[in-house]
């Protein structure tokens, strides 16, 4: 029995590619995230988690998948590194998981 697209994730089966964002500001980062939202690599599966920059905090988005998606996730992560060049932003470290991490 295979589990529909529609089900909840089992624990574990969810990854993330994390983008820190150091010194970018509100503005660039709503560019960015607008940007994001707008381009058909980041559509489903993929889930785009965002945190904005705070006082203190680097701005951070994450391209979160399910492993089966491993495949999409990492063109959407080449893309995403595009987007952010395009934007003048200098990506201060990216995380990707190993194929049987969690997030």
């Amino acid at each position: 029995m295979h589990p529909s697209s529609n089900s909840a994730p089992n624990p574990g089966d969810v990854q993330g590619i994390a983008f820190t964002l150091d010194g970018v500001d509100e503005l660039t980062f709503a560019r960015i995230l607008r940007d994001v939202m707008h381009d058909a690599a980041f559509g489903r599966p993929l889930q785009i988690q965002a945190q904005e920059p705070r006082p203190g905090l680097s701005a951070r988005l994450t391209v979160a998948f399910r492993r089966q998606d491993r495949t999409r996730a990492v063109a959407a992560m080449q893309r995403l590194k595009t987007l952010l060049l395009r934007h003048g932003v200098q990506v201060d470290s990216v995380r990707v998981p190993g194929p049987d991490e969690a997030v």
